[in-house]
């Protein structure tokens, strides 16, 4: 469990007095920060702000993060988040057109809702089938062609995100559940390897990722009032 190993010997540095060396290591990473990475942090960061928002520039803007994310996730062997950077890609598209319809009033047809018994079903069964097999492709690719690969851990990160945009194209709560796993499990991966910018980028996504479930969570229960009738 590389990761873990990783991740224990940080808090074991932590622990025995080495906050010095745990700080060096990431002003080292910092330094080492490609203008690449800062302009894919950038977007992210705002394209998060605009969902939060539920402003349909989220995809535009978040289309300039995945594509660079793309190249970088395959630079430093993270193949599972390639793979979701594509998936990002071309969902982006799909929402920005769901997001832009409207009726024949000019109202946007699609509005945040919860999820039903079903579509949780749904969605848990759509991350399980697509860890497994992410998990499975990435275990080969390890042993043939990315000795660098971590597969439970890019495999978790990867279904996660694969679910949480699914849901968001849609406008679902849910979907922050899922951001915020994707989120948890991204900020110890970037870190061990060595993208600390983008791990960094992450743990700011995991605090927006709290502020947009409130924030969507109200306006689905908004949309749930009935409308008074005009007396």
């Amino acid at each position: 469990m590389e990761i873990w190993q990783s991740i224990n010997s940080l808090l074991l540095a932590a622990a025995g007095g080495s906050a010095h060396e745990l700080w060096a290591q990431f002003v080292a990473g910092m330094q080492q920060t490609s203008l690449l990475e800062y302009v894919a942090v950038v977007a992210g960061v705002v394209s998060v702000w605009y969902s939060r928002k539920e402003d349909i520039l989220v995809y535009p803007i978040g289309l300039i993060s995945t594509v660079i994310y793309v190249y970088l996730s395959f630079k430093y062997h993270l193949i599972g988040e390639a793979s979701v950077n594509v998936y990002y890609s071309i969902l982006s598209v799909y929402g920005w057109v769901l997001w832009a319809r409207k009726n024949k009033q000019h109202e946007h047809v699609l509005h945040i809702t919860f999820s039903d018994r079903r579509q949780w079903g749904q969605q848990l069964l759509f991350f399980g089938v697509l860890y497994v097999i992410i998990y499975t492709c990435l275990h080969y690719l390890k042993g043939a062609f990315y000795e660098g690969v971590i597969p439970w851990a890019d495999g978790f990160a990867s279904a996660t995100a694969y679910t949480g945009m699914w849901l968001m194209a849609r406008k679902k709560v849910e979907s922050w559940y899922w951001w915020i796993a994707t989120n948890i499990a991204s900020i110890p991966l970037y870190f061990v390897k060595g993208l600390v910018f983008s791990s960094v980028f992450y743990f700011v996504l995991l605090v927006m990722a709290f502020a947009g479930l409130v924030e969507w969570k109200r306006r689905a229960r908004l949309q749930q009032e009935p409308v008074s009738e005009p007396a």
